[in-house]
Formats: structure tokens, C-alpha cells, sequence
């Protein structure tokens, strides 16, 4: 049977550096954990206003100050924000000048202010408040454009897998990459540890011997990480969740993940939250953890994320929609109110993997044009920022 794909344009937000947004939200940014709680209530005082916290920005590593600033930048140049307050303490690691100063690069409208330097916790809430509706005012009437495929980045994830995740949800997520990567769009595999195992499958998929070869050490670097602490990656992945799920092995779950990569040629392989800068499938170094692996990908670029589950998983993100794919019709009927599409319907006889498969197409669509996800209706935001090493 043909895939069930419509004729379509899409719709976004230009924005100064050329990119497309999907969404059009202002973007509170702590630059450190002393700062998440002045951030939240800026944020809390402006319509639609969005925040990240989290626990990073001092006592850090280079590596990981560099890593989290990369990823709080991404999140401020992801073309879903149209600007952004950065909130920072002011004795820290990441510098909310600096941070400032790399988002505006953009050309998008960025304040920033320090605590202590604005008067105190009162002080600087008022302060940020004032200047975050500033910006909402510049970007709250911004219109729609008409964009192309080529303009879009969308991440694939899966989480909270089962078996039926690597036979109906992940084939059909990757027959519908393969869709996109036609169009001209640029999907995002993630999660190395879900490739240990089957990466000699992508290598073979490789654009070029240099690609083969980052894919090969990304990997074995993910190894070396586990083995330099004496433990063994089972236990923790495979989860509890993905063996009461019927995955005993890394291997399998690995050989499951990787279809959500379709058939495509991998064109890149990028460090946790790197903009590639090659169109079509890109594999990006991120845990197996769902929200630090997405949020990776959003910082990253992408503007959407199709999250496939087998058990059911509410993970969301504060900037970019994220679409649920279920395995199966039992875990469906128990957590539809977050699922966005059944693919369990392939495993009764209902529908095929290509039928599936244009169902997200068409719904990505649909989303990527402003409908609303599952996740975003019900409010579900996360945010979390790998880390490599210990904090000081």
C-alpha cells in the first residue's frame, strides 16, 4: 500500500539569521543553578515566556563548562526562541555577558542581567520582568512565512522501549525519516549507548570513511566511559523498565533503536548539542537518557522531536513539540492521553509500516504548521544538560 503522505506547505518564523521557527517563544536562560529560581519567576510573569533551568554553569570541568554552554547557546539560537533574557549570578563559570553575546550573534533581541549586580532577588525580578516584556512586545505579532523542508531539523528519539518498539513504533519512525530526508529535511539519530552493538550497520551506511570512523569512536568512547568507572552498562541499559519489556540484552534494544534511522545515507556525526552542519540523517553523541538526549538535539537545532515508546514515557521540552509514538495498543490505552499516534495498529493487522509512517509525516506537518502536540497541551517541559565528569 502507498504511504498516506498529503501535498503540503509548511509555515514558520523567520528569523534574522535566515532559520525558521516552528514556535515563537521568549526564552528565559539561568546560567547557573544559583540563578533557576530568579529565571522561573521572570518567566512566570510574562505570557508564554518559557525557562530552563537547571543544576550546571559552575564547578565544572572545561569540558563540561563548554558543553553547558553550548547547550544553554543552543537553546537561545534554537529558531523556536525569538529572544531571550539570560539570568545570571555573576561569580560563576558561565558568564551571562558571554552567553548574551552568543545568541545575539543571531540577530535576535537578547538582554541580559547579573543578580548581583541588579540590587538583590526582588531587584532583579523586577529588572528581568522589565526587560523580558520588552522583548515580548518585538516578537508577540510575528507572522508566519512560508518555509521549506530544507529549513527543517527534527529529532529522533525513542524511550521507554519494548519490544514492540524496534517492530512497529521505531520502523515506521524510520520509514518516516526517510520521507523527511527526501524532502530536503535534516533528521538527528541520537543516543550512542542504543548503538552499541548495531553501529556497524550505520558505519556501512556512511557517507564517507570519515564518517564511518567518527560513528566508530563515538561509540567506543561511550564504552570507555562505563568500563573507567568498573561497572557494566547492564543494569542501567537495558533498563528495568526495557527488561520487563522483554529487552535482555544491549544488542537487542540497540538493533531496535537504530531503525528509527530509516534506510538514509548518515551524512554527519556531531557532538552533544553541535548544529551539523550537513543536511539529510545526522547521528548525534548523546546518552541514552531521553531529556538529555533531546535536549542535546533541540540545542542542537531541532525544531521538532518524534519520540517513539513502547511503555510510555511523558517527556517533553519547553521549545520544541515533541510528537508520541506508542508500540502497542495495550500501553497505548493506558497513557493515550500523551500519545499522539498508535503504532501498535501495525502489530493488530491494521495498518502497514508506510501507513504509520505517514501518519507521523502528516502529523509532523500539522505540528510543524501549529497544531499543538499531546505534551504541549497537557504543559509537559524538560530540560536536562549532559555531563561528563564530576562536579568540583
Amino acid at each position: 500500500m502507498k504511504k498516506e503522505v498529503k501535498s503540503v506547505k509548511l509555515y514558520g518564523y523567520k528569523r534574522p539569521d535566515g532559520l525558521f521557527g516552528i514556535r515563537n517563544y521568549l526564552l528565559i536562560i539561568p546560567t547557573v543553578i544559583c540563578a533557576n529560581e530568579v529565571a522561573r519567576r521572570i518567566a512566570n510573569n510574562i505570557p508564554g515566556a518559557k525557562v530552563i533551568p537547571h543544576q550546571h554553569g559552575c564547578a565544572q570541568l572545561e569540558p563540561d563548562a563548554a558543553q553547558t554552554f553550548r547547550t544553554l547557546a543552543g537553546f537561545g539560537l534554537n529558531p523556536n526562541v525569538g529572544g531571550a533574557v539570560v539570568v545570571g549570578l555573576g561569580c560563576e563559570t558561565v558568564q551571562a555577558v558571554e552567553l548574551a553575546e552568543k545568541i545575539k550573534s543571531s540577530g535576535k533581541p537578547v538582554h541580559y542581567l547579573v543578580i548581583q549586580e541588579s540590587g538583590g532577588f526582588v531587584s532583579s525580578v523586577e529588572k528581568g520582568t522589565e526587560l523580558g516584556k520588552e522583548i515580548y512586545k518585538q516578537i508577540k505579532d510575528l507572522q508566519r512565512e512560508e518555509m521549506k523542508f530544507e529549513d527543517l531539523m527534527i529529532g529522533l528519539e525513542c524511550g521507554g522501549s519494548d519490544t514492540t518498539s524496534g517492530i512497529s513504533a521505531n520502523p515506521a519512525l524510520g520509514a518516516a525519516s526517510d520521507l523527511f530526508v527526501k524532502e530536503g529535511a535534516t533528521t538527528v539519530l541520537s543516543e550512542t549507548t542504543e548503538l552499541i552493538g548495531a553501529e556497524h550497520i550505520l558505519e556501512r551506511r556512511a557517507i564517507n570513511e570519515e564518517v564511518a570512523l567518527k560513528l566508530d569512536e563515538i561509540v567506543k568512547r561511550m564504552e570507555k566511559r562505563v568500563l573507567d568507572m568498573g561497572v557494566s552498562i547492564t543494569g542501567a541499559n537495558p533498563s528495568p523498565g526495557n527488561i520487563r519489556g522483554g529487552l535482555t540484552t544491549i544488542e537487542e534494544k540497540s538493533l531496535g533503536c537504530i531503525y528509527k534511522a530509516g534506510t538514509s545515507i548518515v551524512k554527519e556525526v556531531v557532538e552533544y548539542a553541535e548544529r551539523p552542519k550537513q543536511k539529510g540523517l545526522v547521528i548525534m553523541d548523546t546518552p541514552g537518557n531521553d531529556i538529555e538526549s533531546i535536549s542535546g538535539m533541540i540545542a542542537g537545532g531541532c525544531q521538532l522531536c518524534i519520540f517513539t515508546t513502547g511503555l510510555g514515557t511523558p517527556t517533553g521540552s519547553p521549545i520544541a513539540p515533541v510528537i508520541k509514538v506508542c508500540g502497542n495498543d495495550e500501553n497505548y490505552k493506558k497513557v493515550s492521553d500523551f500519545i499522539d499516534i498508535n503504532a501498535g495498529l501495525i502489530i493488530n493487522g491494521s495498518k502497514t509500516v508506510e501507513e504509520i509512517a505517514g501518519m507521523i509525516y502528516n502529523m509532523a506537518v500539522e505540528v510543524i504548521n501549529g497544531k499543538q502536540t499531546k505534551c504541549e497541551i497537557l504543559g509537559v517541559e524538560e530540560f536536562s544538560i549532559n555531563r561528563i565528569g564530576p562536579t568540583l
